[in-house]
């Protein structure tokens, strides 16, 4: 059974410029002790769909659609329910932890805070359990009298990971909890997740632009595009083999590591994402593809089958309808070209 699943969601923001949907459409689910990594370059809508899951969009937005956690729908509850849910059932580490921190409290104080509100404690054994959880995230006990600025960028991601993790939620949102990293730390961080996935039995969604970070430490991969998902499947597969030409160029943009030829062919991805106000008509990414076919500037794309548990958006893949797709051989050989 799915712990988290989302149908149809679709965020879509207000401005000066009219209407701005930045996600259209999405369905995922995410079973207890699974992990679901979401890549896409900024501006694809990782970010609002993360947040639209706990209900975190500024005033105003419309969202439609529906975030079921334990069968219950988040769009639909009301403001006590929602908080109860918040941090106990569901929590989120945000991007950019010394914004997200509260300069003037010290950590020990902000991790135990989610702790106060939704549990029976008085304020010193919910300071044990900051105090414990930091040790569980690799802190010693006495950062909890320290104040953000006296911690690394990787410490702070520490605590927030300890703060998402103070009252034992079922799933943890991670966006893009190691962006601002470097790599040793990153890796520490990556580890520590995947450690604690697999003690608690965590649902964990990671959400980042880097598609071989999640390659690595996720089961499962979806990639966004224009805000939907153009391909998903297992992460392996969708790095290695990607059906869909813009997860093939994502992937492709990373060197092959011991390849020193590969390291003098950088390969990128021409053009910018298009605005959320004129998304293209057919298949968002036909202005772009170095694939592209007549059909796709004008035919719907949906996600299709494309192999054991793989779906793309994409008229080439074989499982969409009316046969759009080249022959083998010239389909096999412009797929290759763009990974």
């Amino acid at each position: 059974m799915s712990l988290l699943e989302i149908r149809d969601l679709a965020v879509t923001y207000h401005g000066s410029r009219g209407d701005i949907p930045a996600v259209r459409g999405v369905n995922l689910a995410l079973a207890p002790g699974e992990t679901l990594g979401i890549a896409g370059e900024s501006g694809c809508g990782k970010s609002s769909l993360a947040l639209a899951m706990l209900r975190l969009l500024p005033a105003g937005t419309t969202v439609e659609g529906q975030v079921l956690v334990d069968g219950e729908d988040v769009l639909a509850m009301s403001w006590g329910k929602l908080r109860a849910v918040r941090w106990a059932g569901a929590s989120i580490v945000f991007q950019g932890a010394m914004h997200a921190l509260n300069p003037v409290h010290r950590i020990g104080r902000q991790v135990a805070e989610p702790i106060l509100v939704h549990e029976r404690v008085g304020e010193a054994a919910a300071l044990r359990r900051a105090e414990e959880l930091l040790t569980q995230v690799g802190l010693p006990a006495w950062r909890a009298r320290s104040y953000p600025h006296e911690l690394s960028g990787g410490q702070r991601q520490r605590v927030m990971i300890a703060m998402a993790l103070a009252c034992s939620p079922r799933l943890v949102i991670a966006d893009e909890a190691t962006t601002a990293l470097d790599v040793m730390i990153q890796a520490q961080v990556l580890e520590l997740l995947g450690r604690l996935v697999a003690e608690r039995d965590i649902a964990l969604l990671m959400i980042s632009h880097d598609l071989s970070v999640l390659s690595a430490h996720c089961r499962r991969l979806a990639v966004m595009y224009a805000g939907k998902i153009v391909e998903l499947g297992p992460a392996g597969s969708v790095f290695a083999d990607p059906r869909h030409p813009y997860a093939g160029a994502l992937s492709s943009a990373f060197p092959t590591v011991g390849d020193l030829a590969s390291r003098g062919r950088p390969r990128g991805l021409g053009g910018d994402p298009p605005d959320p106000t004129d998304i293209p008509s057919g298949c968002p990414f036909h202005p772009r593809c170095p694939v592209v076919l007549p059909e796709c500037s004008s035919t719907p794309v949906e996600l299709w089958p494309a192999g054991p548990e793989r779906a793309a958006a994409c008229v080439r893949v074989e499982g969409c309808p009316g046969s759009l797709t080249g022959g083998a051989d010239e389909t096999d050989d412009r797929s290759r070209s763009t990974r």
